[in-house]
């Protein structure tokens, strides 16, 4: 195994920095990678390679994945509409982006070998290493699992091992654990893990209700089959786009929720979320999509978009039926065009008008204002609309 490159999936904290040392110790080349998702500052991306390097690597590399974000994770999820057990908007979903760069690392470098520093213990690990098995034929080594299975206490160890060697690596933050990436911030430990209120520094992106603006925000999203393309009449590219909307409707406190579930791994789960872009988009979009489709296809819809969601949560991004689901999701969105006005005061968001060349309104009849069919003809329909039902209270009387 000596000098083989390894290519580590970097983000300077502490199990990825602890990572880098011991893999030198099984004899490792180590090329770092980290791979700019979003909500890391350019004065942040220096640091992290200067971390790398001062840790042993022998190369680091960097890649800004933004835009891979935007069409690959992002644009679906808001096609399929689809939120994990309709609470949690997918913000873990950059891990898929992370491993396929990582991955591409080891190809121009001619290494099969992957390191993560996932624990064992969460839905991250499952995420990498189904990637892995699924993208191709590589060897995952996995440091922090395995310092695992000696019992140790995880944390402290890595701690520890890291001050012998003369480098200090800090937890970003000494309440809670922080992901952030384009698509939004998530939040665990301290109370929120003890099923507690969470305490004001749970906010990132967010606004308390004391600190949102006075007067009301309203902004137009146009969309093109499906997908935002601009703001108020100006084009964007994708994640201007997001974080655009992030910061705006973050002020009036958009997007912020504490999900609980059921993670992949079998516990319940309990995090902080803040999406205030993905939530805005996600209501306008709707609204136009409801209003374009026709009510079979948004009855059917949901099916899709719970399986989607389910598939991308649990770590089967590239497993073959995400691409067909997505297939479908394409196919239904050819005529979700148009713009949205969305409207908050703080809290939530509203789609407050729609302008669509394809909305479905009648041109002879409005819904309960006029209509160009008869008395009659709505009497026979609503007869045989409801005939089962009357045969069987017929058949089965019930007495009352």
């Amino acid at each position: 195994m000596k000098n083989k490159p390894v290519v580590l999936a970097f983000s300077g904290g502490l199990d990825t920095s602890f990572c880098v040392p011991w893999l030198r110790e099984q004899g490792f080349d180590v090329h770092t990678l980290f791979v700019d998702t979003g909500g890391v500052s350019s004065e942040e991306v220096e640091s992290i390679e200067q971390r790398a390097l001062s840790l042993g690597a022998v190369k680091h590399h960097s890649f800004d994945a933004s835009h891979a974000v935007w069409n690959e994770v992002l644009v679906p999820l808001i096609h399929s509409g689809g939120w994990y057990q309709a609470q949690y908007p997918l913000l873990c979903s950059d891990r898929y982006v992370i491993v396929k760069a990582s991955l591409a690392l080891c190809d121009s470098l001619g290494t099969k070998y992957f390191a993560h520093g996932c624990t064992g213990m969460g839905n991250d690990q499952v995420r990498f290493d189904l990637t892995v098995r699924t993208l191709g034929d590589y060897e995952i080594v996995a440091p922090i699992r395995a310092i695992q299975k000696k019992g140790l206490n995880v944390r402290e160890y890595e701690k520890q091992k890291l001050t012998e060697l003369g480098h200090e690596v800090p937890d970003k933050t000494d309440r809670y654990t922080i992901n952030e990436n384009l698509l939004g911030v998530t939040m665990s430990g301290a109370e929120i893990d003890d099923w507690l209120e969470p305490g004001d520094g749970a906010r990132l992106l967010t606004s308390a209700p004391q600190d949102w603006p006075a007067e009301a925000l309203r902004i137009n999203i146009t969309f093109s089959k499906g997908e935002a393309v601009a703001l108020d009449g100006v084009a964007h590219n994708g994640p201007q786009l997001l974080a655009d909307l992030n910061r705006r409707f973050g002020d009036y406190g958009v997007g912020r929720g504490i999900y609980t579930g059921d993670t992949t791994v079998g516990l319940k789960g309990r995090i902080v979320y803040e999406a205030p872009g993905i939530t805005a988009l996600h209501v306008a979009h709707r609204a136009l999509e409801e209003a374009v489709s026709t009510r079979l296809q948004n009855s059917f819809k949901p099916l899709v978009s719970g399986k989607w969601a389910e598939l991308v949560y649990q770590g089967f991004f590239y497993d073959p039926l995400k691409a067909d689901l997505e297939a479908y999701l394409v196919q239904s969105q050819q005529c979700v065009n148009g713009t949205v006005t969305v409207y908050t005061a703080g809290g939530d968001v509203q789609a407050v008008a729609i302008d669509s060349p394809h909305l479905l309104t009648g041109k002879h009849a409005g819904y309960a204002q006029y209509a160009d069919w008869s008395v009659e003809e709505a009497e026979g329909f609503i007869r045989l609309f409801g005939q089962s039902s009357a045969i069987w209270a017929e058949t089965n009387p019930v007495k009352r």
